[in-house]
């Protein structure tokens, strides 16, 4: 059992306002380790059991060689652009349903946080899904074998570009390929997020003899970086699935896919089950990193300080 604050006041804008420079601060630390992810979700195995990437670490090493500092950044500018309303719609919404599952008194039981917190992933995916499509290809742009000019060289690819050629090709449609493992990956993700970041902050709180709701950056951090890391474990085989149909521009010898089912079938058969976790100890550091970070900076609630600080300086 967990309590939200009792009464009528909840803005939404506000709330908005907190859960951009949130998201905006998280990618933005976070961007290098989740690009490495991508790519090593997407290199599938030689036939003599050849990889192109050893390690997390050695994906970053090999892509700032080829790359440079810039290159660790592929795709931050539509990421950055698309987290601010995904990340509106993620926290805030959650705040949102929890407020108003809550009883007179503020009491917010277990189910009416799972509830909350599947609902605003459900409400996310909207802009989740051309987001997650767009991140993907630039990305995976410079992965070996994939997308290179006839020099070597990276093809330069473009978020608009992109864009452009999804709905000359597929109409606006085309811009939510991977719809459904994207649904299924971030309800299940915010189901187990947010009861649990809520009940670690409670329990960390209470365990360190602070004061009932009293926010601790630290303990904000922590209870936010473990919650995201078991929510990104629960769902990684999710994410696998959907990094591998929305990618479009395949490497030489790389397998299609016909949709969700196809996709864990022929994973499982050419690559066996190990690999529905590939990327996975890269993907739950992204993520837990990431929503450290960006929970950290919602619960701290800039947006709302701001305004209080401008109002006190105005009168």
């Amino acid at each position: 059992m967990t309590t939200r604050p009792a009464g009528n006041e909840f803005n939404l804008g506000v709330k908005f306002g907190n859960a951009a420079v949130a998201g905006i601060t998280g990618v933005t630390i976070n961007f290098p380790v989740d690009l490495c992810k991508t790519r090593l979700q997407n290199a599938e195995t030689g036939p003599n059991g050849e990889k192109i990437y050893k390690s997390l670490l050695d994906c970053a090493k090999k892509t700032y060689k080829a790359e440079g500092f810039f290159g660790m950044y592929r795709g931050w500018a539509v990421n950055t652009l698309l987290i601010t309303p995904e990340k509106c719609i993620k926290l805030g919404l959650n705040d949102l349903f929890c407020h108003h599952f809550g009883g007179k008194d503020g009491t917010l039981q277990w189910y009416g946080r799972l509830s909350a917190g599947g609902l605003a992933g459900a409400c996310q995916i909207i802009v989740t899904t051309p987001m997650e499509l767009l991140k993907i290809q630039l990305q995976d742009a410079g992965r070996s074998g994939v997308a290179l000019n006839a020099d070597g060289t990276v093809a330069k690819k473009t978020a608009l570009g992109i864009s452009k050629q999804l709905y000359a090709e597929r109409g606006f449609l085309g811009l939510y390929k991977g719809f459904r493992p994207t649904f299924l990956r971030d309800v299940i993700f915010s189901t187990v997020y947010f009861p649990l970041v809520s009940y670690l902050n409670d329990w960390m709180i209470k365990m360190l003899g602070h004061k009932e709701n009293e926010k601790k950056i630290y303990v904000s951090f922590s209870s936010a970086f473990i919650s995201g890391a078991v929510a990104s474990l629960s769902v990684n085989p999710f994410d696998v699935v959907k990094t591998r149909l929305q990618t479009l521009t395949k490497g030489k010898n790389e397998k299609t896919y016909a949709g969700i089912t196809d996709c864990f079938r022929k994973i499982y058969m050419t690559e066996g089950w190990t690999a529905f976790y590939k990327g996975g100890t890269s993907r739950i550091i992204a993520i837990a990193i990431l929503f450290g970070v960006a929970q950290t900076v919602y619960w701290l609630e800039p947006v709302e300080h701001t305004i209080k600080l401008y109002t006190k300086y105005r009168s």
